[in-house]
């Protein structure tokens, strides 16, 4: 399955998006916390995850993906929320604890949930799988053809969930698929000092199901496998794991000094950022470059609508705090 002319623009867009979404952050992000970084001072409080450099395992599954497929999403949600489809207005107004906000301010970066397109997040680890699982299983019982989709972090298929979801999902045969984001650390802690075999995607076989390793942070390759994972799915055929070889582009969290990464491996990973290696693809492969920079240019004013949204939209009124908390 190979993504037509459509897709790669699409791909590149959302990608495109992502990116200045999250660069659009990082500033925002300091306002408060500066000389001494304190992570509760400014209008974005708490601890940011960046996904810069994972946008093409995002694109690559979602470009696949309806309004009524669910997806589930770790810690580190932006770019896959962003290539689901979550609205960037209420998203942008959610991180900053707007009233506007996907869950009126209250979930912050790490809880986002827009019902509209079926997506969710969470900060514990693993915990989207079972919730997938959940929603694979009621599409079955209802006899739809909707699939699940859960994204989780390489550290997270050493979790007891992964493989309680897994074999239960293949059991069940459900309509889902898990995609490990591979980007070689958990928090500080690397994947070779943690993880047994070099690809999580042969731990698929022992649960009966296909495990596919995707290597070179590539959106075609990604898209290439995800669409056979997903009409797999679709069919009635089962569960599917796929591994993604991808880069993390910056610390942990922000404000992660990043002392665990050896001298120049940033800089070694920012020479192949898949941003700038997949428009170079696109322009080898006859893709005009003014129709590129137009997309760029409409991603750029829509960040630039929902951050302006989200810094002018009120807070909540402090007599909301307890809403939805108690019955």
């Amino acid at each position: 399955m190979t993504p037509d002319r459509e897709d790669r623009l699409w791909m590149y867009r959302i990608m495109y998006l992502s990116r200045q979404f999250e660069e659009r952050i990082k500033p925002a992000y300091f306002e408060g916390k500066q000389p001494m970084f304190n992570m509760a001072k400014g209008p974005i409080p708490g601890e940011m995850h960046l996904s810069e450099g994972q946008e093409p395992c995002a694109v690559g599954v979602c470009a696949h993906l309806r309004a009524d497929d669910w997806v589930t999403a770790p810690h580190r949600p932006h770019h896959i929320a962003i290539a689901k489809g979550v609205d960037l207005r209420a998203m942008a107004a959610e991180i900053f604890g707007k009233k506007a906000g996907l869950s009126g301010g209250r979930g912050g970066h790490m809880h986002l949930f827009d019902v509209r397109v079926n997506f969710s997040c969470s900060g514990i680890i693993a915990q989207g799988m079972g919730p997938a699982a959940g929603a694979a299983l009621a599409a079955k019982l209802r006899g739809s053809d909707q699939v699940a989709v859960a994204f989780i972090g390489e550290g997270a298929a050493n979790q007891g969930a992964f493989h309680e979801t897994l074999n239960l999902a293949a059991v069940w045969n459900l309509p889902c698929l898990f995609v490990i984001e591979d980007n070689s650390y958990g928090i500080s802690v690397a994947k070779r000092d943690s993880t047994a075999i070099p690809s999580n995607a042969a731990r698929a076989a022992a649960y009966g199901m296909p495990g596919i390793a995707v290597a070179d942070n590539d959106p075609d390759a990604v898209y290439r496998a995800a669409g056979e994972a997903i009409a797999r799915a679709r069919a009635g055929g089962g569960p599917s794991l796929i591994e993604i070889e991808t880069t993390r582009l910056e610390g942990h969290f922000m404000g992660d000094v990043e002392g665990y990464r050896p001298e120049g491996e940033v800089a070694a990973l920012k020479v192949r950022d898949p941003l700038i290696v997949y428009r170079e693809r696109l322009l080898s492969d006859g893709f005009d470059a003014a129709e590129l920079d137009d997309s760029e240019r409409s991603a750029v004013a829509d960040v630039d609508d929902a951050f302006a949204f989200a810094r002018e939209t009120p807070l909540p009124d402090a007599v909301e705090a307890f809403d939805h908390v108690f019955a």
